[in-house]
């Protein structure tokens, strides 16, 4: 396979996938699905793990620019085709569902030749490098009638599924605010600033979290460059919900400490989660402030403070202990299966592009406060 990855998407998408390409094929309730991971880089060998020990899915083929690469992932006694011709994948009828783990600048191209071969999709964040290229990704799939689904693989932990689970259920009662730190001694990357490369995980994880009637409405950041890298290195993004609560996410590739934190603070109780605490990784505490009515006091009370502390219990809930990809893994077939959007379906991975370009902007005025689209 000569030339860039989105080269090939590109003659791929005419050759094997033109225009009004019916959906995949319907196989059997008990037949695995047939799934082709392209890329076989960083992120494509856990995939490749993850489909091999489904029940659920029988993998097919690994693609990549480099063939010998997907064959030194597989190994020496694969029966996994690995192959550079991205065309013969999408060719391929018993391949059902395509993940793809290329540059997020080639998601556009290998992901809508998917699409339009009648294949369902499985993208790695972040969902494409434009808010508008993955709309383009949702709009198609939604014509198609396929699954488009993004591996937020943070909201397939246990922990978050249980955060979710006790934000969801009102057991925090109302969000007041949301504090998110996700900071290390980081490899500054050379294309993206911090924000695009620490925050989606944070991002996808309150939108995965948060009920469903709770927006974000605008976004404020604000970054740095200390050390002369050409991007922001240090950033603070802030976003306004439409209750009037806030969220707050702050990402640092120049922390000599590795902090993984997040605070959701409710009318009732409060919660933190600290991902590097493998005892006690959620952790809900009955502690938080009250507030008194003018109306429900005497005359002779008004003149004293309104706000009352609560002091309570501290509970860790216990949590279950299975890979986050493992659970992502089933989520997608489960998705194609009933026919239904994914938890972190296509339009989960453009809320969080939605974000980014808006705080990007908002870098650029100087933390002005920069209006969302209509997300979801």
């Amino acid at each position: 396979m000569k030339g860039t990855a989105k080269d090939t998407a590109q003659q791929s998408a005419r050759e094997a996938a033109p225009d009004g390409a019916p959906a995949g094929r319907e196989p059997a309730p008990q037949e695995p699905l047939g799934v082709a991971v392209v890329g076989a880089g960083y992120w494509g060998p856990n995939l490749v793990r993850n489909f091999q020990a489904s029940p659920a899915f029988r993998l097919r083929w690994l693609c990549d620019l480099d063939a010998d690469r997907a064959r030194r992932v597989l190994g020496g006694y694969s029966t996994v085709q690995a192959t550079s011709d991205y065309a013969a994948v999408l060719a391929d009828p018993a391949v059902d569902a395509v993940a793809v783990a290329t540059p997020a600048g080639t998601h556009l191209d290998v992901a809508l030749a998917a699409l339009r071969a009648g294949k369902h999709v499985l993208v790695e964040k972040p969902l494409a490098a434009t808010y508008e290229d993955g709309l383009r990704l949702v709009t198609e799939a939604e014509e198609r009638g396929l699954t488009l689904m993004c591996d937020h693989t943070y909201c397939y932990t246990p922990a978050v599924a249980r955060i979710r689970e006790l934000v969801r259920s009102g057991e925090l009662g109302e969000i007041q605010f949301v504090d998110s730190v996700r900071i290390n001694l980081g490899l500054v990357q050379k294309d993206v600033d911090v924000l695009w490369d620490l925050a989606p995980h944070d991002l996808s994880v309150l939108d995965f979290v948060l009920p469903d009637d709770v927006r974000p409405v605008a976004v404020a950041a604000h970054g740095a460059d200390p050390i002369g890298a050409g991007q922001s290195c240090v950033a603070y993004l802030t976003l306004q919900l439409d209750t009037g609560a806030i969220a707050h996410v702050h990402v640092n590739w120049l922390s000599p400490v590795k902090v993984r934190t997040t605070m959701v603070g409710g009318s009732k109780r409060t919660l933190v989660w600290d991902d590097l605490n493998p005892s006690q990784r959620v952790a809900v505490y009955d502690r938080g402030v009250d507030l008194t009515a003018p109306q429900e006091l005497r005359e002779d009370q008004r003149r004293d403070a309104l706000v009352s502390y609560r002091t309570g219990d501290m509970v860790a809930p216990a949590l279950g202990e299975k890979e986050a990809l493992r659970t992502m893994v089933e989520e997608f077939a489960a998705a194609v299966r009933h026919r239904r959007p994914a938890l972190t379906d296509g339009r989960a991975g453009l809320q969080v592009l939605d974000i980014l370009e808006a705080a990007s902007r908002s870098l650029a005025f100087r933390g002005a406060v920069v209006g969302l689209r209509t997300g979801r």
